[in-house]
């Protein structure tokens, strides 16, 4: 008798997709990628070369691939619009999902995710946060608990992406949610992680410019933008989120305590390998999320794959993944507005007095 193995079905085929899709594939030992969707012909064509010669089964129709033969977990890496429809039809079918973040752009549409989970408490449902399963930040988080920094104060992490000159994120803007709720989701639900996912929010406050893609004006979204949140136990939290980097990928966190600090990749490099030449020291710094992150990616899907099996707790609670979607359109709002928003002690919004 054969080890048993979760069966997994992958929607969408992008850069995260592919991701996912090969992790499932060739790094989760108890998991075996069955089938793969995506609307997508060029996303199809490596299906075919990259995916059906290992016995993967490809979709064009999302339904179809949810009635694919013994399947009993979705991930789910497709345009945001949609992952809150696939999640919940995929619920609905009895389906263990792991959706990529956000669940929505929409505050509404992620708590519907978390109704339909309810409703099937045998079901394991995960939201992405890939941060989470990175060694590093695990590390410092681990730290933290020793109380090594003692109280955890202040956060400042920035997500910052390598310049995209095509234009692509300019179009993305249309229906990304903004910087803050595409980017800056994962500083918020790490945040939520270092100050406890009980934290409430008293002030919200952001601003931005837009120093390289003026184009994005018209989504009424920025290139760059900072936003604070002042929480109602005294901590605070500061985001920058870019998409302007023109050496790579810089994502860094600070984690300030009363007895001291942490940073997570506060000097960023690819490797250890320094270059030294006439012109100083050199060293390189990933591309692209993938080559930070991409250890994690592994993780996420192999520890996710063991909660369904083995019917364990998973490592975040789905209601985190909407209050970190919650934060970051309230801080979209802050931006595009250029007014602060604020909170009563249990999380309502209050208008601020006029004196």
């Amino acid at each position: 008798m054969g080890v048993q193995k979760l069966q997994v079905g992958m929607a969408g085929l992008g850069r995260v997709g592919k991701l996912h899709a090969i992790n499932f594939l060739q790094k989760t030992p108890r998991a075996e990628l069955v089938a793969a969707f995506t609307p997508d012909q060029n996303e199809i064509a490596w299906g075919r070369v990259n995916l059906e010669p290992h016995g993967v089964t490809l979709y064009t129709d999302y339904d179809e691939m949810l009635k694919h033969p013994g399947l009993q977990a979705v991930a789910i890496g497709t345009a945001t619009s949609v992952h809150a429809e696939e999640a919940i039809k995929a619920i609905e079918k009895d389906l263990h999902v792991l959706c990529e973040k956000p669940l929505s752009v929409d505050v509404e549409v992620c708590r519907s995710v978390v109704e339909a989970a309810k409703k099937k408490p045998h079901l394991k449902v995960m939201c992405g946060f890939s941060r989470r399963f990175d060694e590093s930040y695990r590390d410092a988080f681990a730290k933290t608990e020793q109380g090594l920094i003692g109280r955890p104060s202040i956060i400042r992490s920035q997500t910052a992406d390598k310049f995209d000159p095509s234009g692509f994120y300019v179009e993305y803007a249309a229906w990304s949610g903004g910087v803050f709720v595409d980017m800056s989701v994962h500083d918020i639900d790490l945040t939520l992680w270092f100050f406890g996912d009980d934290s409430i929010p008293k002030s919200i406050s952001a601003h931005g410019i837009t120093a390289v893609q003026p184009e994005l004006k018209k989504h009424k979204d920025y290139d760059n933008a900072v936003g604070i949140v002042e929480f109602q136990n005294g901590k605070i939290a500061y985001y920058y989120c870019t998409r302007m980097m023109a050496h790579g990928q810089e994502d860094t966190t600070e984690i300030i305590g009363t007895e001291g600090k942490l940073t997570v990749n506060g000097n960023p490099q690819k490797n250890f390998v320094n270059y030294y030449h006439s012109g100083g020291i050199t060293r390189e710094v990933p591309p692209n999320f993938i080559g930070r992150f991409g250890p994690a990616f592994t993780n996420e899907a192999n520890e996710f794959t063991a909660a369904c099996l083995d019917n364990t707790p998973l490592p975040m609670k789905l209601t985190n993944a909407v209050k970190a979607v919650e934060i970051g359109s309230y801080l979209q709002e802050a931006l595009r507005s250029g007014k602060q928003i604020h909170f009563d002690e249990i999380g309502r919004r209050i208008e601020e007095s006029k004196l």
